[in-house]
């Protein structure tokens, strides 16, 4: 089943935007899922299992990486938002 997500990364630092072009770098490097950004969120798109995934190895590298963050996600099953 094809699954869009919509997420929104919230670092909790001063210096954000440098923590949220370092997290679609990496998402970029990963090539798992297709995804667009846009001004106030990311869209991806792929397999439901690997979109999920992803998610979950993006939020656990970004918080390792940067320290806290908050994440808003939306899910969209059986849609391709792309």
């Amino acid at each position: 089943m094809m699954l869009s997500a919509e997420i929104t990364l919230y670092p909790l630092q001063d210096d954000y935007l440098p923590v949220i072009k370092a997290f679609l770098e990496q998402l970029k490097e990963k090539g798992a899922v297709t995804f667009q950004t846009f001004p106030t969120c990311t869209v991806m798109m792929g397999d439901y299992d690997l979109v999920l995934k992803t998610i979950g190895e993006m939020m656990r590298w970004s918080h390792e990486t940067h320290g806290k963050g908050v994440f808003v996600v939306k899910f969209l099953p059986g849609y391709e938002a792309l």
